[in-house]
C-alpha cells in the first residue's frame, strides 16, 4: 500500500508540477508589491484587528500586498510621481481572497449586534452595508486589480500600535481621536462607511479635498479608476476585467527565492 506524502513532500511535489508556484508562491501574474517597489508602505488591515469586522479574514496569513504584475508597476509609477511633491504612497488593501470577500458579507447578515467595530459605520447598521454601496457580493480586489490606499508625508514610518481594548472614536470624527494612522488626514480613515467618505464630500475642509483630489488626479494618470463612494478605493481601469481568485497570502519570506 503506497503511504501519503508528508507534508514537506506534498509541498515539494506541488512545487515541481506547478513552477509558476515554485518561483514566487503566487499564481501567475501576480507578484508581491514588495518585490516591485519596497519604499510603498504597506497596513494591510484585513490581516489584523483594526477593520470594520474586528478581526483577520480568512485568506490573510500575511500581511502582504499581492497585485497583478501591471498593477504594481502601475503603482510604482504613481510613487516616483507623488514623491516629486514630497509624498508617498501607503496601501491598506491589494488582492483579496474571494472566501475573505464571503466572510465580509457572512459578518453582515449574521444577525448579530454591530459591536465595537461600529466605529468604522457610525450612522448605519450593519446590515445595510450592502444596500448603501460599501460592501459587495464580488470584488475587483479578488482579482488582484484594486487597491485601497492613502498618501503619507514622505516616509513617514509606522503608526503607532494598534490597540484592541482602547476605545477609538468614529472613522468620520477628528483625526486625533480615531485609531493610529501616519496617512495625510482625507477627512475620514480608511473604511469608514459614511458619507464623508464619498470622494467628493462637501463635509470635508479644503484641504482635505485637496489632498483626495491630488490622490485621485496622481492615480488616474497611470490608469486607476476611482470609486466615488470611497476616496481610498481605486480599480486599474487598463484591460480587461480579471478573474476573481481565492489563494491565501502567504508570507512573502517563506515563498520568495533568497
Amino acid at each position: 500500500m503506497r503511504r501519503p506524502l508528508g507534508p514537506a513532500a506534498a509541498l515539494a511535489s506541488i512545487l515541481i508540477l506547478n513552477p509558476a508556484i515554485a518561483q514566487t508562491g503566487l499564481p501567475a501574474g501576480f507578484v508581491y508589491l514588495r518585490d516591485s517597489d519596497p519604499t510603498i508602505a504597506q497596513d494591510i488591515r484585513y490581516a489584523g484587528s483594526d477593520n470594520f469586522v474586528g478581526r483577520p479574514l480568512p485568506g490573510y496569513d500575511a500581511a502582504e500586498c499581492v497585485l497583478r504584475r501591471e498593477v504594481a508597476e502601475a503603482l510604482k509609477r504613481v510613487q516616483a510621481d507623488v514623491a516629486k511633491a514630497g509624498l508617498a504612497l501607503k496601501v491598506y488593501d491589494c488582492y483579496r481572497p474571494a472566501r475573505a470577500v464571503r466572510a465580509m458579507a457572512q459578518w453582515a447578515n449574521d444577525g448579530k449586534a454591530d459591536g465595537a467595530s461600529q466605529r468604522f459605520f457610525p450612522t448605519l447598521r450593519k446590515y445595510s452595508l450592502f444596500a448603501a454601496g460599501y460592501i459587495a457580493a464580488q470584488s475587483a480586489h479578488s482579482g488582484g486589480s484594486a487597491v485601497d490606499l492613502t498618501l503619507t508625508a514622505g516616509a513617514s514610518g509606522p503608526s503607532a500600535p494598534f490597540d484592541a481594548t482602547a476605545h477609538y472614536g468614529p472613522c468620520s470624527g477628528p483625526r486625533k481621536q480615531r485609531s493610529p494612522d501616519t496617512s495625510i488626514d482625507m477627512g475620514t480613515g480608511f473604511d469608514c462607511f459614511d458619507s464623508k467618505s464619498h470622494t467628493r464630500s462637501p463635509a470635508i475642509s479644503a484641504e482635505q479635498r485637496r489632498s483626495r483630489a491630488l490622490l485621485v488626479a496622481a492615480m488616474a494618470k497611470q490608469g486607476f479608476k476611482n470609486y466615488f463612494r470611497e476616496w481610498w478605493h481605486f480599480v486599474y481601469a487598463v484591460g480587461p476585467p480579471t478573474a476573481s481568485q481565492d489563494f491565501p497570502i502567504h508570507p512573502r519570506a517563506l515563498t520568495t527565492p533568497r
